[in-house]
Order: structure tokens, then sequence, then C-alpha cells
């Protein structure tokens, strides 16, 4: 029996998230398909996600095929590529449950196929429940439609940063940590702005900050490391100066943040020292290289006692 139900058109924020959650399980009731609830579930919360933190209005969800082979999907009116998983995700050994910063990972775990469909006026980003979660990385994404990303616009006032000796071991957990910190403070702030006036201003920045620390950090060169086993990598950056001053507002929030996490007030985990020392060096690079200083390398912190942490 063909499905083809109305589509379900979410309004923004957390709210949206529920009750796309509840129609998809709601909809796997109704056509006596109990044994896919859960990852449909799983996999709905996530796209949904996604389209709020990275697409654009209006966002539906729908669920189209067949009663034996039933396809959830998510429009929203962007054209931008979702981001498949790979080799920055690090998400293998991490509990599959936790709120945050899993993605596309739990999609192609939770699904029997699963893509997306670019259009001229936003996407379709779909998946097929699978009857029980996959125990390994799941099955690939498909994604058709425009393969060029638009140019990005001419930079105003460049400057080449050079930022040597990163460890790959901190600077991948940087990433995870700015990209769950970043869906927890839009969602934050997209439900409760005028209680935590802090997160909407790290959503803010965050957006400001999101091309320049995504596009414009050399991730080829991280991946070739990465995949070569190195351990360390330098990083040739080309950023407009005028992104200094938002970056250097930008560490001062992240302090912010974390007292926010201690109080338990975000999901998040306050960073380690570890992870405010490295990041702070790392995004001091752009600070210090804009204003005309030469590249710092990195430099192990010293432990108590004397003696440097060993780079792992």
């Amino acid at each position: 029996m063909p499905l083809n139900r109305p589509a379900l058109t979410l309004g923004p924020g957390p709210r949206g998230v529920k009750d796309a959650r509840r129609w998809v399980v709601q909809t796997c009731l109704d056509i006596e398909r109990e044994d896919l609830v859960e990852c449909a579930e799983l996999g709905v919360s996530e796209l949904v996600t996604n389209a709020i933190l990275h697409g654009a209005d209006p966002i539906q969800v729908r669920v189209r095929g067949t009663v034996e082979h039933p396809r959830v999907e998510v429009r929203d009116a962007s054209v931008e590529r979702p981001v498949l998983p790979g080799p920055l995700a690090f998400d293998q050994d991490d509990d599959l449950l936790l709120t945050f910063g899993r993605g596309l990972s739990i999609v192609a775990r939770s699904s029997d196929a699963w893509g997306a469909e670019i259009e001229r006026d936003g996407k379709v980003v779909w998946f097929a429940p699978a009857r029980q979660l996959a125990e390994d990385d799941g099955v690939p994404g498909i994604i058709n439609g425009p393969a060029t990303p638009e140019p990005a616009p001419e930079m105003d006032d460049p400057v080449e940063v050079l930022i040597q000796g990163v460890p790959l071991r901190l600077y991948v957990g940087f990433q995870q940590h700015f990209r769950e910190l970043r869906r927890e403070v839009h969602l934050l702030a997209l439900a409760h702005e005028q209680v935590y006036p802090l997160a909407k201003s790290l959503s803010d920045l965050f957006g400001a900050l999101e091309r320049q620390l995504r596009d414009g950090i050399g991730l080829t060169d991280v991946e070739g490391a990465l995949t070569s086993g190195a351990e360390v990598v330098d990083l040739q950056v080309r950023i407009p100066r005028e992104a200094a001053a938002t970056l250097s507002r930008f560490l001062d929030l992240l302090d912010l943040a974390d007292e926010f996490c201690r109080q338990e007030r975000l999901l998040a985990l306050a960073r380690t020292g570890e992870q405010r020392d490295f990041q702070r060096w790392f995004l001091g690079e752009y600070i210090r290289q804009a204003a005309g200083a030469q590249p710092e390398a990195w430099v192990e912190p010293e432990l108590p006692g004397g003696g440097l942490r060993a780079v792992r």
C-alpha cells in the first residue's frame, strides 16, 4: 500500500524536533510498523535538528513510500549539501545516545538507506528506517544534486595565518566541542533567548565564524594528516582581518559558556584545562597574526612538578 501523507510543517526550535518525533512515531504505529519506531524516532530527530541549525524555513517532515518500505523525508529551503560522516567525526567510541554531536552518523546507523536530493529551491534529506540500530557505521548516504557549492564571496582585507604544530588529537577535540556547543546554544537561543542571553550571543558568533572555522582551516590538510597517521599538522589559513575582533570576543564568551556548563545550564561539558589552553592558543594565533605578529607554534603545557605533557 503506497504512502503519501500530507507533510507536517514544523515550528522553530526544539518544539519542532519534538513534534516531528511524535508525528513520525504515530505514523509508524498507524501503519502497524512498530518494528521501525526506534530507528525512525532517532533518525528524524537528527534530520530535523540539522535542518533547524543549518537549513532554512519552511521545514517539513513527511512519510512516503509503502507500508513495506516507508521512507521518512525532511525538507527545508536551503540548497547546502549535507556533510557526510567522515574522519573528523571521531564518534565511533562515544556513547551513541549522547544528547548531541552525532548528526548524520546516527542517521546512517538508523536506516537501511538514506540520502539527500538537492533541488533548485531546497533539499530533501530522507531515510528508510531500519528494524534495529546498526552496530557498525551503518549505510553510506547518497546525495544527488549540484556538486559545486556556491563560490565564497570575495574576502575584504584578507590576512594569511600560519598555525604551526597543531596536535591533531586536540584539534579534532576542538572541532567536536565547537559543533556540539554550537548546536546546543542555537537551540537554546531559539527557545529561551530572554532567559539565556549568552546563548543568543554565542549563537550569533557561531554563525559569523562558521565559514572561517569550517571552510577556512585547510580541512584537506587535516584529513590527509589523519589518513597518514601524523600527530601534528601545519595549517595555512586565509581569513578577513576583521575576523580577529570577532574571535577575541568569542574566546571571552567560551569562558562564560564553561561556567554555564559547570552550572548544568548547558548540556555540553565544560572544557578541560588542556582544551582551554589549546583553544586559546589556536584562536589566539588568528588574533596575533592579524595584528602583524609572527607565528608561534603550539608548546605542550608543563605538568605540575615540571616536564611536558607527551604528544599522544
